[in-house]
């Protein structure tokens, strides 16, 4: 689901991030997080349920993801 970011979110960024090249994440008050792209944050954002937030980060930590 997307839709333009409100005002009242508070994104943030990766440490391990490259400068400018990378995703911004906010929690939603329902729990889950909003992500958007860092070079276009006036852009449409994706959110994401907390369920789903919370099986992606699960996926990420199993290794799944590493090439």
């Amino acid at each position: 689901m997307s839709y333009k970011t409100p005002d009242d979110l508070v994104f943030r960024k990766s440490t391990h991030s490259n400068p400018g090249e990378c995703v911004e994440v906010a929690p939603l008050p329902c729990g889950g997080q909003a992500v958007r792209d860092s070079k276009r944050p006036t852009a449409l954002i994706q959110r994401f349920p907390a369920a789903e937030w919370s099986k992606f980060l699960d996926t990420i930590k199993s290794g799944e993801f590493d090439v």
